[in-house]
């Protein structure tokens, strides 16, 4: 037993027994930024506001290339206003906006279209913006059948998009 001990002992004064922690190798493994569905990067971003807040929702204050993807835009008079979503078109709207000319971002060009040109895609499995339904909208119906495939959710018109958006609020 004694043997046992000394020997013990002696493997860590050659190996050296040290209470200090030691530095960890650093990482070979690349961290992966996370990045949203609904994000672009700053060149892809179409901003119509102006301004120094230009880059945030008119309502919420969210970043608008953050969450581009669902982002709509409307004129009051000469002012161009551009939300995160249309939940916040809607609240505008609700809160006495005099909105004209709406628009939304087209997913698959990302490009501004008139609402009333657009086929979104409420409720799919992507992430909503400022709602628990996600609503992506497509100026192709080819387009918005092909992301209704791969991602769920149900292919409607502007007005009934804005009808469900509206029920955030009730």
């Amino acid at each position: 037993m004694f043997k046992l001990i000394l020997i013990s002992l002696s493997l860590m004064m050659i190996t050296g027994c040290s209470t200090a922690p030691k530095k960890a190798a650093p990482s070979k493994v690349k961290k992966m930024k996370h990045k949203m569905f609904q994000s672009v990067s700053r060149e892809q971003a179409i901003l119509l506001q102006k301004g120094k807040n230009r880059e945030y929702c008119h309502i919420c204050g969210m970043n608008l290339v953050k969450f581009y993807k669902t982002s709509h835009a409307a004129k009051e008079g000469d002012v161009e206003h551009q939300y995160c979503s249309i939940h916040c078109l809607t609240k505008d709207i609700k809160e006495g906006a005099q909105l004209e000319n709406p628009q939304v971002v087209d997913v698959s060009s990302l490009k501004f279209i008139p609402v009333t040109e657009a086929y979104y895609v409420v409720g799919s499995k992507k992430p909503a913006t400022m709602s628990r339904v996600s609503k992506y909208a497509f100026k192709s119906l080819a387009d918005a059948k092909v992301f209704q495939a791969e991602n769920g959710g149900k292919i409607v018109d502007f007005y009934s998009a804005w009808q469900i958006a509206k029920k955030d609020f009730n």
